[in-house]
């Protein structure tokens, strides 16, 4: 499920407080016991350790760091010629809704385009599908993204095809790390 709004198109994240950019990199997550402390309780919203080993778990950290702004969790649908975007999520301090304002701009439209990366190695051509939140959420990946409604496995469920998958490809920049954790 997708909870978030796209704020700002940026190719970096930008500090709210001091307008600073930054850059970012992507951190594959696979040790159940380092995602353990991403749940619920913590502002996360789920229980990251608990997805399935078909799942993969990206977070998006501050360049050179283990500062996570973002997680996100995909599934290689081969079935659908599409990357599964599970579950993304922006980091507490970035949670607008939880805390009234946030640390950084531009996270969440970051793990869109690590979906859509991923896609793309996977041999979709940046084709991902999942569910937005509510249809509110959905009306706006719509609107921003060029998503379509497909509705199959929910009502809020909706398409980035290859042709603006690509355009979102392109206004985000990040560094792949081959580090895991």
């Amino acid at each position: 499920m997708i909870p978030f709004v796209i704020d700002i198109i940026t190719p970096c994240l930008k500090n709210v407080l001091t307008g600073d950019i930054v850059e970012t990199e992507v951190i594959r997550v696979k040790r159940k016991s380092f995602l353990s402390k991403f749940n619920e309780r913590t502002g996360w919203y789920v229980d990251w350790s608990k997805f399935d080993n078909e799942t993969e778990i990206y977070a998006l950290v501050l360049k050179g760091t283990v500062d996570i702004q973002g997680l996100v969790a995909i599934t290689d649908d081969t079935k659908s010629n599409a990357v599964y975007l599970n579950w993304a999520c922006t980091s507490p301090e970035n949670n607008v809704w939880r805390n009234g304002t946030k640390q950084y701009e531009g996270v969440g439209g970051h793990l869109f385009a690590i979906a859509i990366n991923l896609s793309m190695r996977y041999g979709h051509g940046g084709c991902i599908h999942a569910i937005a939140m509510d249809k509110d959420i959905l009306q706006h990946y719509v609107d921003a993204f060029g998503a379509m409604v497909i509705g199959i496995m929910h009502p809020y469920h909706f398409v980035i095809e290859e042709e603006n998958a690509k355009k979102i490809m392109e206004a985000y920049k990040y560094e792949w790390s081959d580090d895991e954790l």
